[in-house]
């Protein structure tokens, strides 16, 4: 929940970062915001302390500092930071105090700190009652608590604000199903489809026919936005026949998108999933190393993960865990990754 939120706040922040300022008054910055979204964290660090002997701003140089020691998953040492940076402000409340109030919440939250990440949302709602994220955000650590009845009073109220952002509703119903309630979930997009579909293209139809298990009529609707809604329609299409238990029509579906428009990680993912449920693991394995081959895919975990899981399957245990290693370097928040190595060392 909170690493798609993460990166998607990073993104724009690096991006105003590189074009907002110029390279003369903040060097080394700019250096170190490249080398966070290259994903460098040491080396963005060493950055961020050159911005500091050379003078350079220093809510800028905090809100990095940040950004970095998150990615090392050092969520104290992020938190100390982002605070840091808040303690620059002037006094007057501007987007980049909002933008690094995220990401203390999302330093705590990463700490089980829930108490304080909820602390940070009552305060940007506070200041800014339409903040749509907030409320949200918020509402995800309310499900996790098991405090239904408020993570809906937050629910409600995103909804309230943009009725007709479907993508929002869906993560709204994962989000509840995820945590014990699903029919809540349900209702919610049951009452979004009662409303009337008018509004709605083909696809949102076809996928919240999907959530509510109505795979009939989600065929139908995906099988209509196919052509027109890219790879999210083809992924949802494959995953219903996979449902419906016609794993050979899915990898059909898979294929043809990748025929007409070439590599895609999600796609290529999906159809390792598909071939892995059908026994075909080194199908599955061709396809998870295809994806990981796509620069800047988005998903490197998932798929290094998947690869690492086919590998198991084929038996190849020493492979298995070469590459578990090599994971756990990178991403060393993992326990249950952790724990799989350990496993994979007495095999």
């Amino acid at each position: 929940m909170k690493n798609r939120c993460y990166r998607a706040v990073l993104a724009a922040a690096i991006a105003v970062l590189l074009t907002g300022c110029g390279a003369d008054k903040n060097e080394n910055v700019t250096k170190g915001m490249e080398a966070v979204a290259a994903l460098e964290y040491d080396s963005a660090l060493e950055s961020f302390e050159a911005a500091k002997e050379a003078g350079e701003d220093e809510r800028l140089i905090y809100r990095g500092t940040g950004l970095a020691y998150m990615g090392k998953t050092m969520y104290g040492e992020a938190a100390q930071s982002f605070e840091a940076a808040l303690g620059c402000s002037d006094g007057r409340i501007g987007s980049m105090d909002y933008d690094v109030n995220y990401y203390l919440a999302t330093a705590y939250y990463k700490q089980g700190q829930m108490a304080k990440a909820i602390e940070v949302y009552n305060a940007i709602t506070a200041l800014k009652p339409q903040e749509k994220d907030a409320y949200y955000l918020r509402g995800v650590i309310y499900a996790q608590q098991g405090n239904l009845d408020q993570a809906k009073e937050d629910f409600n109220r995103v909804i309230s604000l943009d009725g007709s952002d479907y993508d929002r509703l869906i993560e709204i119903y994962n989000v509840l199903a995820g945590n014990g309630y699903k029919q809540a979930g349900q209702e919610y997009l049951q009452a979004a489809m009662d409303a009337g579909t008018k509004g709605m293209t083909n696809f949102e139809k076809g996928r919240i026919c999907y959530y509510l298990e109505d795979y009939e009529n989600a065929k139908t609707y995906l099988e209509k936005a196919r052509d027109d809604s890219g790879y999210e329609a083809v992924l949802f299409l494959g995953k219903t026949h996979e449902i419906l238990g016609d794993n050979n029509y899915a990898i059909s579906v898979y294929n043809t998108f990748l025929e007409s428009n070439g590599p895609n990680a999600q796609v290529l993912n999906q159809l390792g999933l598909c071939r892995m449920d059908a026994g075909d693991y080194s199908g599955a394995l061709t396809a998870f190393r295809n994806a990981i081959n796509i620069e800047n895919n988005g998903m490197m975990q998932v798929l290094k993960m998947n690869e690492i899981v086919a590998c198991e399957n084929l038996k190849d245990y020493k492979g298995a865990a070469s590459l578990l290693d090599t994971y756990l370097k990178t991403y060393p928040d993992d326990e249950e990754a952790k724990r799989e190595y350990i496993f994979l060392q007495t095999r």
